[in-house]
């Protein structure tokens, strides 16, 4: 009995030795980035959280989504409704949802860990109205064998990169042979097809270093590519090696003199080169310092003799906290990229962002008919701007697709909130028009309590909207519905009273607006306009002509000395005066209404027995806004 207690001992102290041995070199193999091997050793092992998340790690990196999501599932059962786990990880667990298609779930887990509320649903249906082109995708290398992407254009050839060459070293990674570039001729028929699929250049290729991403200049005498560095290099106890893109020239028909670019760096990676249509600004992908996530869109100017600028970061429209790679540029301009931190629908989306002033606006998703569940990335248009190539993982495998776009029927609309400038209140009863470029009225609304409009447009098309309410300031905001990056045709207008903005326009006791001047007087008896109060009407004249929208009222009061008739005659005759001094102004006389009140509103109700003083205040003309 003694013996088998001792045995039992044994027995597990032995097992506990190779599990943690094989705890050790899973954890080393992880650290090295062999996350083939690595996973096979965790899958073994106790499942913990920490093995568990290393596991769906492994699977995680080489796209392997559906393997990934049940690892990180356990690992969120275990310690998500007891602990809080890491950004990190509540990303990669968010990005194996989408990738798995689990959207609601997806949306949850970025609502509740990533504090970026998200409805699925509601963005697909935006997408589906505002998106510019629909896409047809045929691919174009399932039957080459191995992983291909990476579209360059060169001469009547493609170039791309591709893990066919069994004859290359397996990299640990994955697993799959090295990158190499391979050029091809693309035939057209019924479906394309490549044919004469030869390795590109010995002097580019290597044996033990990943070649991709070839972008050629239109001479076709200089190319820039994608190649990891031979040394290693330690980061946070993990070592890796850093990507570079280099520079080769074709002289006599052979390529040369192969350098490294100068803002490349051992301790950092610049990738994925793509040139401007002039090909005086290099444009990539880094995880240099300062850049805003794991990998940031950046560009440099090309001065020639291999000198350039220094590297400009393209921003938060472009970049995010995540992973921005692929970066295109189109003819027109237009900076086609992938992405994981915009929204999307799983792994790397395809995002598009034209400029503006000489900036790129906020990127658009291009939607689901060319992205997937999975990576779509490396996104190149040919000539036409209507068809061109990406490559996507959709498959399993990355895989080249070429594309045809066709225009999207969009339902265009611009609405929006009135409020109040200063004080921010809705202002309901607001007139809301939209005029198209030539000033001419497309659509009307008066806006309900809830102080919402909204409006129909046309894409492609130039706009200007006003807000305008009685004894407001017309707000005029312009816009157009071209394509450059917006998603939503959003405008607040704010619009402001003319006693906020003006000292001398007030609101008495009874909510009228009037215009605050000093009184007007008129000799006995009589209403012609003398010097004084022409000097004092023209300060009217001038706020007139500023705000041409400004109606009023002039209301002209007498004393009560003379009878009541004769009173009410006199002020109707000093209103009317008051009036044509305006009009023969320069102001309008449909903005102008006169009216004479007499005896019948004194400011100091003294009646007959008013002291001169009194009886002045009372004569007098008010100047009352209408609209």
């Amino acid at each position: 009995m003694k013996t088998f207690k001792l045995y039992i001992v044994f027995t597990v102290l032995i097992t506990g030795s190779l599990c943690f041995s094989q705890s050790n070199k899973a954890d080393d193999l992880y650290e090295n980035r062999a996350y083939v091997e690595a996973a096979e050793l965790y899958s073994q092992l106790p499942k913990t959280a920490t093995n568990l998340e290393k596991l769906g790690d492994c699977y995680y990196y080489n796209s392997e989504f559906d393997s990934a999501y049940k690892a990180y599932k356990q690992v969120y059962d275990l310690k998500g409704n007891t602990e809080e786990l890491t950004e990190d990880f509540y990303f990669k667990y968010f990005d194996v949802l989408r990738g798995t298609k689990n959207y609601k779930e997806a949306d949850e887990i970025s609502t509740l860990h990533l504090n970026n509320p998200i409805n699925t649903d509601n963005f697909k249906s935006l997408l589906k109205r505002i998106i510019p082109y629909k896409y047809e995708l045929e691919s174009l290398t399932g039957d080459v064998g191995g992983s291909n992407f990476g579209v360059g254009i060169y001469g009547n050839k493609i170039v791309f990169a591709s893990t066919k060459n069994l004859k290359n070293p397996n990299y640990q990674w994955n697993g799959k042979p090295y990158l190499d570039l391979y050029e091809a001729t693309v035939s057209t028929g019924e479906t394309m097809a490549l044919d004469s699929i030869e390795p590109f250049n010995k002097e580019i290729n290597t044996s033990k270093q990943h070649e991709s991403n070839a972008v050629f200049t239109k001479d076709g005498k200089t190319m820039y590519f994608s190649r990891n560095l031979k040394k290693r290099i330690d980061l946070d106890s993990t070592k890796i090696a850093v990507v570079s893109i280099f520079r080769a020239e074709l002289i006599d028909d052979e390529w040369t003199n192969v350098e490294v670019l100068p803002f490349c760096s051992e301790t950092y990676s610049t990738m994925h080169p793509a040139l401007n249509s002039d090909e005086t600004k290099l444009y990539f992908s880094s995880d240099m310092p300062n850049s805003l996530g794991s990998f940031d869109i950046f560009y440099v100017d090309i001065f020639g003799g291999n000198l350039y600028g220094q590297p400009v970061n393209l921003g938060a429209n472009i970049n995010t906290i995540r992973r921005e790679q692929f970066p295109y540029v189109a003819k027109d301009s237009t900076l086609y990229y992938a992405s994981n931190g915009k929204p999307g629908f799983g792994g790397l989306d395809l995002f598009s962002s034209s400029v503006k002033d000489a900036k790129f606006l906020d990127a658009l998703n291009m939607g689901e008919s060319i992205n997937s569940a999975k990576d779509d990335f490396a996104f190149v248009v040919v000539d036409s701007l209507n068809t061109g190539y990406l490559s996507s993982n959709r498959s399993g495998l990355d895989n080249i697709y070429t594309f045809k776009r066709v225009d999207n029927e969009r339902t265009y609309y611009i609405e929006g909130l009135v409020t109040d400038k200063v004080t921010g209140e809705i202002l309901p009863n607001t007139t809301v028009t939209l005029f198209d470029e030539d000033g001419n009225v497309v659509a009307e609304q008066l806006v309900g309590e809830d102080g919402k409009y909204k409006l129909s447009t046309q894409p492609n098309q130039k706009y200007s909207l006003e807000g305008f309410q009685p004894k407001y300031i017309p707000q005029v905001e312009f816009f157009d519905t071209n394509d450059k990056g917006n998603i939503e045709f959003n405008i607040e207008l704010e619009i402001e009273s003319y006693k906020d903005a003006e000292e001398i326009v007030t609101e008495d006791t009874e909510g009228n607006t009037y215009i605050e001047l000093e009184n007007i007087y008129f000799d006995f008896a009589k209403w012609d306009i003398k010097t004084q109060a022409a000097k004092t009407l023209d300060v009217l004249v001038d706020l007139l002509k500023k705000y041409p929208r400004m109606e009023i009222q002039l209301g002209a009061h007498t004393d009560s000395r003379a009878s009541f008739e004769f009173n009410m005659d006199l002020s109707e005759k000093r209103a009317r005066a008051t009036l044509e001094y305006l009009v023969q102004n320069g102001i309008s006389r449909a903005r102008l209404t006169s009216k004479g009140f007499g005896e019948t509103k004194p400011l100091v109700p003294c009646g007959d027995n008013c002291t001169e003083t009194e009886f002045s205040i009372n004569r007098r003309c008010e100047f009352i806004i209408l609209r």
